[in-house]
């Protein structure tokens, strides 16, 4: 009897053809591009116009997982620093939680634009559709802000399939295919654009003392994800960076079954607390903004209170 090949490999035919393949080669900016090249100086009236117009965010703005605590706080700083269209995307029951702090925000920029979009980010037909209406709405993107994203804490000898692939699908994945929608819009508009991602401290160490290699193995690919797209769409004048935070306090880190476990945080952390949400937002705003940012992309922000000092 011969013995049968099941190997799931490359046939010897798919191994043949490597040879003949042809690589996409990246194109990168050059000095004289318009999209990338250095905005004229603001003229001098006065110190405070100057500071205000460097940290300025003009146009329209996307915030997924905007109905969460660090996208709503985020998208109230882009609107204090003058964004004028504000699309907050998010799941449908999120949008129901979060009625009255979305009305607020409302509220406080009666002048601005703020629209809802469902959106699931495991989904490349929502993904298409969400962003399509954004572009409708709004007439063009030109901030993205990745906030969506959950938590995975599972030891890795018995976490399953589901539990790893719903953290990936949702944290990466999810992120690097709205980045994706986002870029398309921007490049077709030819004026480039802004888009931040969501990465975490987890990218740069071994979180302690709960387990949770799924969703440090996401943000990770989010931190390199960031470089990467930095350096292929530069030449459309599309900037991407990342934030990475530390522990907030958020409802994610909250309840007494944690009380314990956020006391070995804070004794890890040289600054001896979880952050606040409001501390993200310096990053989100200098990231988003189009000149005091002009320069800066393929950068990751750390925002952890010195915890990866030690």
């Amino acid at each position: 009897m011969t013995a049968q090949n099941t190997s799931t490999g490359p046939s010897e035919d798919q191994r043949a053809s490597l040879t003949s393949r042809v690589i996409p080669v990246m194109k990168l900016s050059e000095g004289a591009n318009p999209l990338t090249r250095p905005l004229p100086t603001v003229p001098f009236t006065s110190a405070r116009e100057r500071a205000e117009a460097r940290f300025q965010v003009l146009g329209n703005a996307v915030v997924t997982g905007g109905a969460g605590v660090l996208g709503l706080i985020s998208a109230q700083a882009l609107l204090e620093h003058g964004l004028s269209s504000l699309c907050i995307m998010d799941l449908p029951q999120t949008f129901e939680t979060s009625t009255s702090q979305i009305e607020s925000l409302a509220s406080k920029f009666p002048d601005a634009i703020i629209t809802k979009i469902p959106l699931d980010v495991t989904s490349t037909e929502s993904i298409q559709s969400a962003f399509g209406q954004a572009k409708q709405l709004m007439g063009g993107i030109d901030v993205l802000c990745c906030f969506a994203g959950i938590p995975g804490c599972q030891p890795s000898l018995t976490v399953t399939p589901d539990q790893w692939n719903r953290v990936m699908d949702v944290n990466l994945n999810g992120s690097f295919f709205c980045a994706q929608a986002a870029a398309k819009v921007m490049e077709e508009s030819g004026k480039g654009g802004s888009i931040l991602l969501t990465a975490s401290m987890s990218a740069h160490y071994t979180n302690f003392p709960q387990p949770q290699a799924a969703y440090n193995a996401s943000k990770a690919g989010i931190a390199h994800l960031t470089r990467n797209l930095a350096a292929e769409w530069a030449i459309h004048g599309i900037r991407v960076n990342s934030i990475s935070p530390g522990y907030m306090d958020t409802i994610l880190n909250a309840g007494d079954g944690l009380a314990d476990v956020r006391k070995v945080w804070d004794s890890r952390c040289p600054m001896g607390r979880m952050g606040d949400p409001e501390e993200i937002t310096g990053a989100v705003v200098l990231l988003c903004s189009q000149r005091a940012g002009r320069y800066i992309t393929g950068a990751d922000i750390i925002v952890d209170g010195g915890t990866l000092t030690l």
